[in-house]
């Protein structure tokens, strides 16, 4: 637990607090863990420390999962993690060299970003040509390195369409555990992963299951258009309040 002092009773409490809430949202849309997780953690702790401890927890939850999102994620996904494999440790030293305060708004305005990328219209489920994948996996390890948030290019490009909404969630969800794994090993690269980050993310693993597993009953009892409404105000809202309490 001397890992753990580093940490004040109010982080500790904002970390328990907005991993269930964020949980419950990936378990009922299949992604926004890091979307919400990471813009709240960054306002009780450095935005490195934000990155990286939700890095730790989305490895740990997808790698649970992993046989399942194997048999159901699309093929696409190999070529996008490949590309986040070279893209995040870059995203990360950007991250590193920024000074905090305007890592903090650059990061909610990521998040705002997911708002507006879930509301476009419903294409054919055709996968994607090679340059928009392509444009995809260097997006994805950008913003996995930089702000621990491989969303937002990944939910327009899986959810934006009409393809089984168990694949588009255990594609997004593959991609994100891994993309988690490579940012940690990029944090370990560049000397900003700490013990006491693993031990948070660690703490945090219990309270996101039981987040993820209460998201999943209710995603039964939802369609797809309520479920993109809803996921796209909590979205919204959690980017909102980041930025008023920056600009307070």
């Amino acid at each position: 637990m001397e890992l753990l002092a580093g940490f004040t009773a109010l982080q500790l409490a904002v970390a328990l607090g907005t991993g269930l809430a964020a949980a419950f949202i990936r378990g009922l849309a299949g992604f926004g863990l890091a979307i919400l997780l990471v813009p709240v953690l960054a306002l009780a702790l450095t935005p490195v420390e934000a990155v990286l401890t939700t890095n730790v927890v989305a490895m740990l939850i997808g790698g649970i999962e992993l046989p399942r999102l194997l048999r159901e994620a699309e093929r696409s996904v190999w070529t996008i993690i490949g590309l986040v494999l070279l893209t995040t440790l870059p995203g990360l030293m950007l991250l590193a060299a920024t000074p905090p305060d305007l890592a903090r708004l650059l990061i909610a305005l990521v998040a705002l970003s997911a708002f507006f990328a879930i509301l476009f219209p419903v294409r054919e489920p055709e996968q994607p040509g090679p340059v928009i994948t392509g444009l995809t996996g260097v997006a994805t390890g950008l913003l996995t390195g930089f702000a621990g948030m491989p969303g937002p290019p990944v939910v327009p490009y899986y959810v934006g369409r009409a393809i089984p909404r168990h694949v588009a969630k255990s594609s997004m969800i593959l991609i994100f555990t891994c993309a988690a794994a490579i940012g940690i090993g990029s944090g370990v690269a560049i000397g900003a992963m700490e013990w006491r980050l693993a031990l948070l993310g660690a703490m945090l693993l219990p309270v996101v299951l039981v987040g993820t597993w209460l998201g999943r009953k209710a995603d039964g009892h939802v369609s797809d258009r309520a479920w993109r409404i809803f996921v796209g105000l909590v979205l919204a809202a959690a980017a909102i309040a980041a930025l008023v309490k920056l600009v307070g």
